[in-house]
């Protein structure tokens, strides 16, 4: 038997635009003069499922000071 043709679902054949390029009413992440999220994208590992998006229960975040203790 022959396999016939797949035909792509309408998700994949539209583009996905990001969130961060939205406006604010379309999206959470949308607006501002520059694409950026505008709040800590880290969440913890306790939340619920529609949440857990971004860094989850990330260790830590920021910048390294100084030397490691020896």
């Amino acid at each position: 038997r022959e396999q016939l043709p797949q035909v792509p679902r309408e998700e994949e054949l539209l583009a996905k635009v990001r969130g961060s390029a939205m406006n604010p009413v379309e999206h959470p992440h949308g607006g501002g003069n520059h694409q950026h999220v505008g709040h800590p994208t880290t969440i913890a590992r306790v939340a619920v499922p529609g949440q857990k998006v971004g860094l989850i229960a990330a260790r830590r975040t920021g910048i390294l000071r100084g030397g490691k203790k020896k």
